[in-house]
Order: structure tokens, then C-alpha cells, then sequence
């Protein structure tokens, strides 16, 4: 006992002291805390799991980048085939492949039905990488050869057979001859290096090509060289010879592609994908720091003895403080454990569910940054939310916590604390915003869900003070409800600022959804065009246009020349070489849509800038789209230069113009004065529109006529590409709406924490009220109502906040028209309501249930 009592006690700051301070309360258990650790493993798993599959894909289109590819090089020509000299210089680097990639119609012989399709020619050693694969092990060479009638044979996936209601051994007329079917596709290892496609494939071999008629000069087909480099080749040599290409063909205009960023447009919709998850999984992660927030209130309250013994006893603030956060962070990292095992096993669960629908194996492993980054926000979250409660426990003396058995003091924590408390949220919304692939958007959202969290805070004592002053009702059950919304310790704040953000995302999500839909299904649909004709021939335009106005001539006709070209620089500078926003970077990669006209197109408006004359004949001249000439930097008088047809042609910028882009018209980003293009083979594009609905049944009998007369005409039925991103953007709508599901389970989780946390106020005013003559039924119905109120009330902030949040994304980053949809009001009222009155009757049946007794003897 002396030597126990000779010892020196540790100073009270010592860290050491909090710790044993805090191992030693937690061996009591974590009840109360459950809903912070799901809280936090929710929002942890959401992020990581998100991370990591995106992590998984983007490795797996890596690991099979030469397959994705069909070789370690491609170039890729539009219009034209590599000359003499490229094609000597490409087969020098090794093995060498060339594809042809155009859009088609695939007819019946009798006329009867036809198809768009995705037509692919290729050489007899394709493919160089990869396995190609046809049902019943039909070999791929023999099914492409001559067949025993002198039909050349073709392959197709099965979705062509079923849309022509064909089967293997049918033929089908194709531009001016006639394929057989010989085989479906099973596996075509490049299909990934495609970009998306507007119909099912069909592919030939390249000698069968030239007998369909459909290469003309100036007809849309794509030329892909793919170069298996000779022996190993390294990254490096892939780098030296994509510089070699470039510096020896400089006005080749091919795109380059190399194994390594084989489907770069499907990387990026990966990427862009997951950031938009990432910050839903982080706004769950929010609306769970609330129910971390509260929980920590409700921890402190039943500590108020414990607290009050330790000042007694000589305790410093500053040691209560560090004892309770220890406590908090150790609690937290359980939680964060949970969701790191969580967002470890979602990969391996993603890459059996989608293992039929992607054409790709998932890179499934345990990726460690992708975790790290989940451990990283579940900690800030939990620091952000957990200081302030815990810094208000640093002044409050033992007095007023003895005696505080009302409402929690509302005087504000130390200086450092609420700096501290900046510092975590404010180095949370850092990294979700450098982290991401569009900062612009990522700003946004983070700035958004910043501005909700205050408003809704706002919102909770707004609802409070009006509670407060509203008038005395009859109805003893209403002013019951009235008074429980403001009194002391209300569950107000908590029950909006639990609910308030999951709804706004919900709201949000919903109406951006709708209004995509909308604008499809109806606005697009009404203004579009019914055809797009392309590959139109000079010398068959007069006759093709004929035959429109014969067979259509109640409809809207409208020609334009069309050739592709690629921005190779602007103002001088190269394209590779400017660092775009992400938002208009789209326009100088790849190959874009050009024409030359003497007048103003339709659907465009001048803003800045004239017209050239019609016969203008100086230097060339273009006028570019005024949003995106913003975004790349350009004014007029600049200059770009666009490769076409092999060769680098520069214009003066000499206006800007606005595109209707949504009507899906005749549109282009470069319309080039005539004199550009004098002489160069080009191919003519045609509109047909009607004015009102002619029905299906019209359009099939416009679309036979066109086919049968002129068969290497392309026909594009608009309805049919909206159809197909309708599917697109329904298969997005899911993802979309799972994940905001997350929010939705944490909003629910904090909800329920909320009340739990109102336990035992609600018990002392349940049995006092009842003692004093109220019936269970008039409590129930008194509950109700101050529920179905905080119901309402979050509702309603939901739907304001998420129609301005859905709003700004359908008009400001997507160009688009926006309408509030009566429905969703309804489903978020609804949704709030079933939640708030649903949760808090659950809790209030267990609370009327207790006896009064027990509880009245310790008061």
C-alpha cells in the first residue's frame, strides 16, 4: 500500500492516463453505439467498395489491352485507307491487320424487312490478339469464305437473326450483293475498342467489301491498322514508335492507340462513373456523421456522473476530452474495420453478378489504396462530427452536468475545437474534390452538400421557432405534437438533418432521371428527325432526294455535305498538348462531324461574329459553337486546324454560333465556309422530319423504299438510337438508384439512433402523462402527429432542395429543359412519412409499454 501510495501519479493531460481512462469505460460494452459503427461501415463500404470496383475494371481492361485492342499498336483513318508509303512504314513494324468498321443495312432479298447494322471487314490474320469464337466451333475463315453458291459468307450476332427472324444458311442482301449467314457470334475479343453501336454486328471479310459498293470516296468508314510489334515489346518501344508514326507522317491524321489505354472513351465513363458514386457513398457517409453526432451527445448524457466525478476528483477538460474522443475513434475504427471487409468482398461479389454482361474479366483483388481512401474519409467523418459535441463537454462544470437534466447547454465548444472541427470537414471535402476526374463537378456536389447540411440545420430551428409561436389548438393530441417539436431536447433537429439529405439526393436523382427520360422520350422525339440518311453519294443525292419527296411529301427534307475530320490544333497549338477542361476535352479526341455551308444552318443562332458571304473565296473560314469555343479558349480570329482526308486544312474562326442541340437535327461544331473543301470527295447526310406522329407502320414502308433503291444508303430510325440509350440510361438509372440507396439506409439508420437516443425523455413524459389520465391511444395519436409533422417538413426541404440541385444539373451541365414532376413530391412526402411516423410509433409502442412505477420512483 506504500509503495502505492509513493508513486506519481501522471499528470492529468498525459495521454497515457486517457488512454487507460478509455480502455478501461469500453469494457462496458458498445451499447448505445451501433448505430455509429453502421453509420460509419455503411458509408466506409459505399466508398471503398465503389473504388475498388472501378479499380477492378479499369486493371481488368488493362490486363487484356492487347485483346481490347486486337493488337499493341492501332491507327485508325477515317474516310480514306493508309497510303503507299504509311501502309510500307506500318507493316515494317511487325505483324499487321487491317479492319473496316461502317454502319449498313442488312435487307431481306424480298425487301420485306431490313436492319441497321455494325459492319466490320476483316483480313485473314485477324485477330492478332484474343480469341474469336463462333457457335458450334465453326472456324472463322471458312465461314468468311466464298460458300459453294458463290455467296460470300458473313457472321452475326444473334440479335440481327432474331431481329430479321433469320437463321444460319438465310441470306441477306448487303449494300449491291447478297451473304450468306454461316455462324453467330460467340466471342469477338475488340469488341470493347468499338465505341458504342447503334445495331448488332455483322462482319465479312475485306474481299467481300468491295462487292457490297459501300466504300465510295467519302463514305463513313473507319480503316484500323493493328500492329503486332515483333518480339517483346515494352512500353517504351510502344512510346518510340507512337512518336516515330507522328514525326514522319505528321499530316497522316490517324489516331493512335496503343495497349495500354485500349478503350480510353470506356475508361473514362468508368472513372467519371465511379467519382459520381464515390460522392454519393460520401454524402452516406455524412448523413451517417449526424448519427455519429448524436450519438456522442446521447453517450455524454448517460456519462454526466462519470464526467462530473473526474472534474471532482481534479480532471481537467482537456483530459475529459482526450478520454471521450480516445473512446470515440477506437468505437469508429471498428466501424471503419466492418466496412473495409465490406468494400474488400464487393468486387468479388461484383465480378460473379456481372459476369454475363460485360465482355471483360473484373481485375478482382484486395486493392489497398482503394481501402485506404475508405479508411481515410470514415475517420475525418467521424472526427468532424465527433469534436463539437465532445469539445462542449470541455468547459461545462460539474454543476451543470449534476444538474443539466433538461436540454444539453448550447453554448458553443473552445475556439480550437471548432477549429479543429473546420479543419476535418474541410480536409474531407479537400480530398473528395482532388481525388476526383471532374473537380468542376466534384466542387459542385461537395459544395451542395455543404450548403444542404447548414440549410438543414436551418430548417430545424426554423421548424422549432414556428412551433413555438404557433397558436394554441383545441386538440389537446395537436398541441401535444406542437409542443414536442420545440421543447428542450426535441428530436427536431436530428429527425430533419437525418432525413433532410438522403431525401434531397433521392429528390434529386429522381428528377434528373425523369427529366432524361423526358427529354428523350417526348421533347427529343417530337423535335428529332424520323431518318438520318448517310453515305449519300454526290451523284445519287438529286435522285434519293426524288424519291423522298415522292414517297414522303407531307415531311420536312433537309441535305448537308458531311465529311470527318480531327482537331489537330488550335490556334496553333497542338491538340495533345492542351490540358481541357473535362467538360468540352470530348471535342478533340477522336474524329467530329464537319460540313461547309454558304448560309446559316437551321437550329443555330448567331452570337458573336458574321456570316461570310456566299461566294466567299478568301481564306478559309468556320464558325464553331459558342459554348464549347468558350471552353477550349478560343475567340474569334483564331485559328484550327482539322486533318481531313490525310490532309491539315486551317481556318480563321469568323463566328460564334448556338446550337439546338436537343432537337437532334442537322447539327455540327464546325461549319466551314464552301471554299474549304473545293474538290474533296465528301458524302451527303439527309433528314426526313414530319410534323406530326405517321405512325410506325409509315416510317417501315419509307424505310423499305430507300433500302431497295439505293442499298448502300445508311438509314438511322431515331426512334430506334433513343430506344437504345433509353436502355443505356435505365441500366445507369440502377446503378444510380442503388448506390443513392446507401444514403437512403443512412438516413434511416440515423433516424432510428435519433429516437433511441430520445429513449428515456420519451419514457419520463410517457408515464407522467398517463399517470396524470392520458390514454395510450390519445399518446399514440399525439406521437403520430409530431412525426407526420417533421415529416412533412423534411419533405419538403427535400423537394426544394433536390428540384434546385436537379435543376442546375439539367440546365447547367446538361444543356437541357427541366420540369418538376408532381410524382416525385409525392413519393418523397410519402417516402418521409412512412420513415419519421413509421420508425418513431415502433419506438413510442415500447415506450408506452413501461410501467410507471419503476420510472416514477427515480425521478
Amino acid at each position: 500500500m506504500t509503495a502505492f501510495l509513493s508513486r506519481t501519479p501522471p499528470p492529468s493531460g498525459s495521454l497515457g492516463l486517457a488512454v487507460r481512462f478509455a480502455l478501461r469505460e469500453l469494457r462496458g460494452g458498445l451499447k448505445g453505439f451501433y448505430i455509429f459503427i453502421a453509420c460509419i461501415a455503411l458509408g466506409v463500404a459505399a466508398i471503398s467498395g465503389v473504388t475498388s470496383v472501378s479499380r477492378a475494371l479499369t486493371e481488368g481492361i488493362a490486363g487484356e489491352g492487347q485483346s481490347i485492342l486486337g493488337g499493341d499498336l492501332a491507327f485508325g483513318l477515317v474516310h480514306r485507307q493508309a497510303d503507299e508509303a504509311e501502309a510500307a512504314w506500318l507493316a515494317s513494324l511487325g505483324r499487321m491487320s487491317r479492319v473496316a468498321t461502317l454502319r449498313a443495312m442488312a435487307r431481306l432479298p424480298e425487301g420485306s424487312d431490313q436492319a441497321l447494322v455494325e459492319l466490320k471487314a476483316i483480313d485473314d490474320v485477324y485477330p492478332l490478339y484474343g480469341t474469336f469464337s463462333l457457335g458450334d466451333d465453326v472456324a472463322l475463315a471458312s465461314a468468311l469464305d466464298r460458300q459453294g453458291d458463290g455467296l460470300w459468307g458473313a457472321v452475326a450476332d444473334l440479335s440481327l437473326l432474331a431481329r430479321l427472324q433469320i437463321g444460319i444458311g438465310d441470306v441477306v442482301s448487303l449494300g449491291r450483293t447478297q451473304v450468306r449467314i454461316t455462324g453467330v457470334i460467340e466471342a469477338e475479343p475488340d469488341k470493347l475498342s468499338g465505341g458504342m453501336e447503334f445495331g448488332p454486328r455483322l462482319m465479312i471479310s475485306d474481299a467481300a467489301l468491295g462487292d457490297t459498293a459501300l466504300v465510295q470516296p467519302g463514305s463513313l468508314v473507319s480503316w484500323t491498322y493493328r500492329i503486332r510489334l515483333a518480339g517483346t515489346a515494352s512500353d517504351d518501344t510502344i512510346r518510340a514508335v507512337t512518336e516515330q508514326a507522328r514525326a514522319e507522317f505528321p499530316q497522316a491524321g490517324w489516331r493512335i492507340q496503343s495497349r495500354t489505354n485500349a478503350a480510353p472513351g470506356l475508361q473514362r465513363n468508368i472513372t467519371r462513373f465511379a467519382q459520381f458514386l464515390t460522392l454519393v457513398g460520401l454524402t452516406a457517409l455524412v448523413v451517417g456523421g449526424v448519427g455519429v453526432a448524436n450519438a456522442v451527445r446521447a453517450f455524454l448524457e448517460t456519462k454526466r456522473d462519470v464526467i462530473a466525478s473526474f472534474k471532482c476528483l481534479g480532471a481537467g477538460g482537456g483530459l475529459v476530452f482526450r478520454i471521450y474522443l480516445l473512446q470515440m475513434m477506437i468505437i469508429a475504427g471498428i466501424g471503419i474495420a466492418i466496412g473495409l471487409v465490406l468494400g474488400a468482398l464487393i468486387p468479388f461479389a461484383a465480378a460473379g453478378a456481372l459476369a454475363g454482361v460485360l465482355p471483360i474479366r473484373l481485375a478482382v483483388a484486395v486493392y489497398p489504396t482503394e481501402l485506404a481512401l475508405g479508411l481515410v474519409y470514415g475517420f475525418l467523418t467521424a472526427l468532424a462530427f465527433a469534436l463539437w459535441p465532445l469539445g462542449r463537454a470541455h468547459d461545462v462544470p460539474p454543476t451543470a452536468l449534476f444538474r443539466d437534466q433538461v436540454a444539453a447547454t448550447r453554448s458553443l465548444p473552445r475556439k480550437r475545437y471548432l477549429a479543429a472541427t473546420a479543419a476535418a470537414a474541410v480536409t474531407l471535402a479537400a480530398i473528395a474534390i482532388l481525388l476526383a476526374y471532374d473537380k468542376r463537378i466534384a466542387t459542385i456536389y461537395v459544395g451542395a452538400s455543404v450548403a444542404a447540411f447548414l440549410l438543414l440545420v436551418l430548417v430545424g430551428r426554423a421548424v422549432m421557432a414556428l412551433a413555438r409561436r404557433a397558436p394554441s389548438l383545441r386538440s389537446t393530441e395537436l398541441r401535444l405534437a406542437v409542443a414536442n417539436i420545440h421543447r428542450p431536447g426535441a428530436l427536431t433537429p436530428s429527425v430533419v438533418l437525418s432525413l433532410g439529405l438522403g431525401l434531397s439526393l433521392l429528390v434529386a436523382l429522381a428528377l434528373i432521371d425523369g427529366n432524361l427520360r423526358r427529354e428523350l422520350t417526348a421533347t427529343i422525339a417530337q423535335k428529332a428527325p424520323s431518318f438520318f440518311f448517310v453515305d449519300i453519294q454526290s451523284g445519287e443525292r438529286d435522285a434519293f432526294e426524288a424519291l423522298l419527296k415522292s414517297e414522303a411529301a407531307d415531311a420536312t427534307i433537309q441535305s448537308v455535305p458531311m465529311l470527318r475530320g480531327r482537331l489537330v490544333a488550335l490556334d496553333g497549338v497542338p491538340s495533345d498538348q492542351i490540358q481541357a477542361p473535362p467538360n468540352v476535352a470530348w471535342a478533340l479526341r477522336g474524329d467530329r462531324g464537319i460540313t461547309y455551308e454558304a448560309d446559316v444552318p437551321d437550329n443555330s443562332r448567331l452570337v458573336e461574329g458574321q456570316w461570310w458571304p456566299s461566294n466567299h473565296g478568301g481564306e478559309p473560314l468556320v464558325s464553331f459553337e459558342a459554348e464549347l469555343a468558350r471552353g477550349l479558349g478560343l475567340t474569334i480570329g483564331d485559328t484550327i486546324t482539322v486533318n481531313v482526308l490525310g490532309r491539315d486544312i486551317t481556318a480563321r474562326i469568323a463566328n460564334l454560333r448556338v446550337v439546338e442541340w436537343e432537337s437532334l437535327a442537322i447539327n455540327f461544331v464546325m461549319v466551314f465556309s464552301p471554299n474549304t473543301f473545293a474538290g474533296a470527295p465528301h458524302a451527303h447526310l439527309i433528314t426526313v422530319a414530319w410534323d406530326d406522329d405517321v405512325g410506325t407502320e409509315r416510317e417501315l414502308a419509307l424505310l423499305n423504299s430507300t433500302s431497295s433503291a439505293f442499298p448502300t444508303v445508311t438509314a438511322v430510325r431515331v426512334k430506334d438510337a433513343i430506344a437504345q440509350v433509353n436502355a443505356l440510361v435505365e441500366q445507369l438509372a440502377w446503378a444510380v438508384r442503388g448506390a443513392s440507396s446507401v444514403t437512403l439506409i443512412a438516413s434511416v439508420l440515423v433516424l432510428a439512433g435519433a429516437l433511441a437516443a430520445g429513449h428515456r425523455n420519451r419514457i419520463y413524459d410517457a408515464v407522467i402523462l398517463k399517470t396524470l389520465g392520458a390514454t395510450r391511444g390519445r399518446l399514440i395519436r399525439a406521437y403520430a402527429c409530431e412525426y407526420a409533422l417533421l415529416g412533412l417538413a423534411t419533405a419538403l426541404f427535400g423537394l426544394i432542395a433536390g428540384g434546385l440541385a436537379a435543376w442546375f444539373v439539367i440546365t447547367q451541365v446538361m444543356n437541357g429543359s427541366f420540369a418538376l414532376m408532381p410524382m416525385t413530391a409525392v413519393a418523397a412526402a410519402g417516402v418521409a412519412l412512412v420513415l419519421t411516423v413509421g420508425f418513431g410509433l415502433i419506438g413510442t409502442w415500447k415506450v408506452l409499454g413501461e410501467k410507471p412505477a419503476p420510472v416514477l420512483r427515480n425521478l
